[in-house]
């Protein structure tokens, strides 16, 4: 299992331009009528993701020609006209709902056994109401597992089309799927969504591609399609940016006071998911509309909303996020449907929230939030891309938050995390660094907070350890300065958690011994030594993007604009009661005499001796556990790091 990923917290407003990438929703769309058009298209801005990749093979699958550049963001489909896609044939969605369930109706126009498929979690996603629309309108289905779910076989002999009606108030995916199909229908088809309706504005996107690709579509009181037969023309087509991706930017931008500028966008967007700017300015956000882009700044204080989403309800989880910050409660109605999404997102939104400290509850619609003071915590995302990157955002004014399985984002939003952080690009890293003698407890103290916070321990004793072995190994007089410095120069020296390697050599457990550890204290006092491996350690924090260092001068010499730099200390038997418990070499009486020994020689050496650096925080910890001592560093910490 991956280590979850720890978001940075910002430490002072920003203002940036956000990179969006390409709309998903549009994107499959295109990529979809483009595939079944007569002619050759040319798409621009498209989504690189996992969901688009899966409909970009479905149409190739179905036997399109498409060009895709990815990095450019650019396609050429040849469509395949008027001739429909023939079975035996098997179209896998992986976990992409809207390739799943387009292709579904769209398989219907075709001839043979088409076999509709998906990942595990997409094959848990309800179809029901969509198959039983298909088989109202003369649609042969067989499923070999659940007559609701996929895997599902289309025994397709072309659409006759007609009169259909779907509920309203579920997914919208079903009717843009039927409306979709209806294009290549023999009769046209007549569509009624019945009940409260919700998400319309993906139905509208999905009208006015089909529009754009020579559809002819009549919509009345929103709730009547009429789509006449007749097919898709190829044209050219510029995808919009993903406002669902921008709300992230957006929220970033309202919980930190910053200002986010997205481009591409505009009110006249065909994509809902723009109006979540309004529900942040109902918050006390600023909104300022520029041409074909639009600006935010958020507040000194958010206030609660009560906003009914159902219009777009993939910006639930992150205004569930923006309201853990706010001054007043937050209620979020009208998104039921959203428990059949890729998690049930009101009980994920809800228990992360809780998980985090937040007072949260579910409603039969929604979910109420009541803000207050928040928790570092490992986030649990579901495998649900939009869960994941809404709590990454909480992290930006959480410290110690971090994003389980994070990699879920791909799905739609490869780049997220990137683009998260290239808000505020001269944010430094997060450095927490613990000076002290030895026996403190540090690398314990370490390790700790590292867990904690998820971040990785640079255990700066270990490298010198290693030095000092591999001196002893090579019988060098540690006294000779140089040449142990020139060993020092030619040893790659590893750390990979606990484990240290020496040259690809596991070396572990043998730097702990007692020789190893008379030895190091000597070759810790060696200035050409302390020069390379400083810059070895500047090296390795720079690759980690931040992390826990443990020493003797890591605040005053490696590391001295560190985040938080703690100075652990302890009375002298207690640490030599701790150094004897960890070593079978060591008695006591042993480790008494050699602690008094280092800490002179640590405290008296003419290069950078041990000394507690001008910013840093003392902690003794003769009487404290380790889980108390972290807790004071996290406390130091949110203090350093909230806005």
């Amino acid at each position: 299992m991956a280590t979850p990923r720890l978001i940075r917290p910002v430490t002072t407003p920003f203002s940036a331009v956000a990179t969006v990438p390409g709309s998903k929703s549009i994107t499959n769309r295109a990529l979809l009528i483009a595939g079944l058009a007569t002619g050759t298209s040319n798409l621009s801005g498209i989504l690189d993701a996992d969901d688009t990749r899966a409909m970009a093979q479905a149409i190739v699958g179905f036997g399109a020609r498409a060009e895709v550049d990815w990095n450019t963001g650019t396609a050429k489909v040849t469509g395949i006209g008027a001739a429909p896609m023939a079975g035996p044939l098997t179209l896998d969605a992986n976990q992409s709902g809207t390739t799943g369930r387009f292709l579904l109706a769209v398989a219907a126009t075709g001839s043979g056994a088409i076999t509709i498929d998906g990942d595990e979690q997409l094959r848990s996603r309800p179809v029901g109401d969509l198959t039983d629309a298909l088989r109202d309108l003369g649609v042969r289905l067989e499923s070999t597992s659940s007559t609701t779910e996929l895997p599902i076989v289309v025994h397709a002999d072309g659409l006759r089309g007609g009169e259909v009606q779907l509920p309203g108030d579920v997914s919208s995916q079903f009717a843009s799927a039927i409306l979709l199909a209806a294009p290549l229908s023999k009769e046209g088809v007549a569509l009624t969504l019945s009940g409260e309706l919700v998400s319309t504005p993906y139905l509208d996107m999905t009208v006015e591609v089909m529009r754009a690709f020579g559809a002819t579509v009549d919509q009345y009181d929103g709730s009547k399609f009429v789509v006449a037969p007749g097919g898709y023309v190829a044209c050219d087509y510029v995808i919009e940016p993903d406002a669902s991706a921008a709300s992230y930017m957006l929220a970033a931008a309202a919980i930190t006071g910053s200002t986010v500028v997205v481009e591409g966008l505009s009110p006249l967007s065909l994509q809902g998911d723009v109006e979540f700017a309004e529900v942040l300015a109902q918050m006390g956000a600023t909104v300022r509309h520029h041409g074909n882009s639009f600006e935010l700044t958020g507040p000194s204080v958010l206030a609660g909303v009560d906003a009914d989403l159902r219009d777009f309800s993939d910006t639930v989880p992150t205004l569930g996020v923006v309201a853990a910050f706010a001054s007043t409660p937050t209620t979020i109605r009208g998104v039921g449907f959203i428990r059949n999404k890729e998690s049930d997102r009101i009980a994920a939104t809800v228990t992360e929230l809780r998980r985090v400290g937040i007072d949260a509850s579910e409603t039969e619609d929604g979910m109420v939030i009541r803000p207050g003071p928040l928790e570092p915590a490992v986030v649990q995302t579901y495998d649900d891309h939009r869960i994941a990157m809404a709590f990454a955002v909480l992290g930006l004014r959480n410290p110690g938050t971090r994003i389980a399985d994070s990699h879920c984002v791909a799905k739609t939003f490869p780049e997220f995390f990137a683009a998260l952080d290239a808000l505020h690009p001269d944010r430094e890293p997060l450095v927490i660094v613990i000076d002290g003698p030895a026996g403190a407890g540090k690398s314990t103290v370490s390790k700790a907070i590292a867990e904690r916070l998820g971040l990785m321990v640079l255990d700066t004793g270990a490298m010198y350890r290693a030095v000092a072995l591999s001196a002893l190994e090579r019988q060098i007089d540690l006294g000779d300065w140089e040449a142990v410095g020139e060993l020092t120069k030619s040893l790659r020296i590893e750390l990979d958690g606990s484990d240290v390697r020496i040259d690809g050599t596991d070396v572990s457990a043998v730097i702990r011994t007692a020789k190893v550890s008379q030895a190091v204290s000597v070759v810790a006092a060696n200035p050409h030594v302390r020069d390379v491996l400083k810059h070895q350690q500047r090296a390795w924090m720079s690759a980690q993007g931040g992390g826990v260092a443990e020493g003797r001068d890591m605040g005053t010499v490696v590391f001295p604009d560190a985040t938080l730099k703690i100075f652990m200390t302890a009375n002298i038997e207690e640490r030599a009661k701790r150094r004897a418990a960890e070593s079978v070499d060591f008695s006591f009486a042993d480790a008494l005499a050699d602690l008094r020994r280092r800490d002179e020689v640590d405290s008296s050496r003419a290069h950078d001796p041990l000394a507690e650096a001008d910013d840093a925080v003392v902690i003794d910890s003769t009487d404290l556990s380790v889980g108390e001592i972290v807790d004071k560093v996290v406390d130091l910490l949110g203090d350093l790091v909230r806005p």
